[in-house]
């Protein structure tokens, strides 16, 4: 797969651990240094049982040590993780995770983790039964809570003939994430106005948005593509979302810090390392997987296309034509979808979590949690504009957020870039984003995702 660019020349720390998985390692090591990072490999004494010292000198072109009382005198333990840009632990076995979770120091790995300063990203490796004990899983979510980055494993062949989640993820996947990291946000051009009924108008200035770590401990559900609703075994009715806007929010969640769950809706691209994948298909899915979820989240973010409407029977069978009169019609009944961001909002008012300050209900013009981020996929008609749509739209869903944006043949749905308008509750002021890319795009809607949760 292509990769990222990254601005190379950064300080990488490449922690192993001591799992089959670290030969992997060493294909990561090499993309960092074939991009022009300066990368110090720091192996577990175990690690080493596994690929030997010789190997990572080599490949980084330095010494490697997995003690504390090598060149004391340059005080590695302590200087290595305080000059970092980044740290990251691939593969990270259980113990690793246990060591740093609780703040252990008994090899230069953990000292480096303890002393690190910069973002540190942790690529698990273990066999399904460590990942899934309740001991990893609350060392994985204390790491969280500090801000850092836990990818989720992959599922797939371990060792043995066992399979299942507990795969160290492809080390294209691991580099891909940790760039995103170094490289920071993206720019984006933002424009507030004032405006009654019409779209605001962008001017394609340029600022930083959002900044990594922003969404530590925070835990944002975010949806993504378009369901579909069976009329027989064959045919489905659906929409264009290709998922690519919830892909980058959730992307762009994990980046800054957060905890994410991505429920896709028949989404075929990647999901980004580290999301936590529901897959749906029908509307009814979708509803019931994103509830699940928004129980005890702090944002939901609603970036999927659900059908509004469904076949009133389902066939059992191919619906096939009339074979005495094949010109005949098909006269399909619809009937309506349940509101998913009505839902939402109902369960947050009747079970929603305190707002951060701690107390329940409205408080300081916000709603208890989660945050709830509406978007509105509109076509302008004889009723009225995108916009008036929108509006009238937002007074229904008693959402925090809406993102809007203008659809249709060669807009947004499937598109790399987007043109959007968020509106935000309690405030007349509109902020347009784009035309950016759907990286950007992200970011914008992730800052009024911080904004919202003060």
């Amino acid at each position: 797969m292509p990769q990222p660019q990254g601005t190379g020349g950064q300080r990488v720390v490449l922690g192993v651990a001591g799992g089959i998985a670290a030969y992997k390692a060493a294909l990561l090591l090499r993309l960092f240094t074939e991009s022009g990072h300066d990368v110090t490999v720091v192996p577990t004494a175990a690690a080493l049982e596994f690929v030997g010292a010789p190997t990572w000198a080599a490949l980084s072109g330095k010494p490697v040590h997995a003690d504390v009382w090598s060149g004391v005198h340059e005080v590695p333990h302590v200087r290595i993780g305080k000059t970092a840009d980044l740290v990251v632990v691939a593969p990270a076995t259980a113990d690793v995770l246990a060591r740093a979770a609780h703040g252990l120091a008994n090899d230069l790995l953990t000292n480096t983790l303890l002393t690190a300063r910069c973002p540190v990203v942790f690529a698990p490796a273990m066999h399904t039964e460590m990942w899934e004990h309740p001991a990893t899983r609350a060392n994985v979510a204390l790491l969280r809570e500090r801000g850092c980055h836990v990818i989720e494993p992959a599922a797939g062949r371990l060792t043995g003939t066992d399979t299942g989640p507990g795969r160290l993820p492809e080390p294209d996947d691991i580099y891909t994430a940790c760039l995103e990291l170094l490289d920071g946000h993206a720019t984006t051009g933002l424009t507030a106005s004032e405006v009654p009924t019409e779209m605001a108008a962008t001017t394609g200035t340029e600022g930083d948005t959002g900044s990594p770590g922003d969404l530590a401990g925070r835990h944002v559900v975010v949806s993504a593509g378009g369901t579909r609703e069976p009329l027989d075994p064959v045919r489905y009715l659906g929409n264009h979302s290709s998922g690519k806007q919830g892909l980058a929010i959730a992307r762009a969640a994990l980046r800054r810090g957060a905890d994410v769950t991505l429920v896709a809706a028949n989404v075929t691209l990647e999901a980004p390392a580290g999301a936590r994948v529901v897959e749906v298909m029908t509307t009814a899915e979708l509803q019931e997987a994103v509830l699940t979820a928004a129980a005890g989240a702090d944002a939901v973010v609603m970036a999927a296309a659900p059908a509004d409407f469904r076949p009133a029977t389902v066939s059992g069978s191919k619906i096939k034509k009339d074979a005495a009169d094949p010109d005949a019609g098909l006269t399909v009944e619809l009937v309506p979808n349940p509101d998913i961001v009505r839902s939402l909002v109902a369960q947050r008012d009747t079970h929603g979590a305190p707002t951060s300050s701690g107390r329940a209900g409205e408080d300081a013009g916000r709603r208890a949690l989660p945050v709830i981020v509406s978007f509105a996929a509109e076509t302008g008609d004889a009723q009225g504009s995108v916009l008036e749509h929108a509006r009238a739209k937002f007074a229904r869903k008693g959402s925090d957020v809406q993102v809007v944006n203008e659809v249709g043949i060669g807009k947004a749905f499937g598109q790399d870039e987007n043109t959007v308008h968020l509106m935000r509750r309690g405030t007349d002021e509109v902020l347009s984003v784009g035309p950016a890319s759907k990286d950007v795009v992200a970011d914008a809607v992730l800052d009024a995702v911080v904004d919202a949760l003060g």
